[in-house]
């Protein structure tokens, strides 16, 4: 487990699955607390919302970032064993991972709406492409570089897959649109798989990116 604080919010990440996937448990300091894609081993994602907390697990919010499997494989269990919280997924996303799992997404998301975590306020940008409903999340706090969780949209070195060009362009389109041409270099990315990286690192690929074709 690895965990950094932002004002305002700890954040704590695991990996989980046959594929490693990243898995990120945002606590506010009133207690209020988000998990970033259930993707498996519920127990272990037990086992990290058990960390630091006073008495029951808390959850309030389980944001899901797209809709492949490997990032909902755990989902279901989650929300059983927390009933008290909610479900969050873009909107064009919502009815596949209702399809995949079961579980009703309560509050659908669209590109610029903001979730309270607590004091601190959390945007959501949407990232077509990958998945027609992808969602990153930017957690900007004065004083401290902004962090965004991005799933599968965006890595160290490219954006994430795509099965066809116009998808491709899509998404490299929302991510220089909506991440580069917004959020400064030393923005840190956290993405579903791997280790993270910074905007500045991966600023100067863009072109390169668009060149190859993903």
């Amino acid at each position: 487990m690895e965990s950094f604080a932002v004002p305002g919010v700890v954040v704590r990440t695991i990996a989980v699955g046959h594929m490693d996937n990243n898995v990120y448990l945002l606590t506010a300091t009133t207690g209020e607390r988000l998990l970033v894609d259930a993707a498996a081993d519920p127990d272990a994602i037990e086992g990290l919302l058990a960390v630091g907390a006073d008495g029951p697990s808390r959850l309030d919010h389980v944001l899901t970032t797209h809709s492949h499997r490997d990032h909902l494989g755990a989902l279901a269990a989650v929300v059983r064993a927390h009933p008290e919280a909610a479900t969050l997924a873009g909107e064009d996303d919502a009815e596949a991972i209702t399809g995949s799992t079961g579980v009703e997404i309560t509050r659908p998301l669209r590109n610029g709406e903001v979730i309270a975590l607590g004091g601190v306020d959390l945007e959501v940008i949407g990232l077509r492409g990958h998945t027609p409903g992808s969602v990153a999340l930017a957690c900007s706090r004065p004083g401290s570089p902004t962090h965004l969780f991005t799933g599968d949209a965006l890595f160290p070195g490219g954006v994430g897959r795509t099965r066809n060009e116009r998808d491709f362009r899509s998404l490299l389109d929302d991510v220089v649109e909506r991440v580069f041409s917004v959020f400064p270099d030393d923005t840190v990315v956290w993405p579903g798989h791997g280790r993270p990286t910074t905007l500045g690192a991966e600023r100067l690929h863009l072109d390169h990116w668009r060149a190859r074709g993903w």
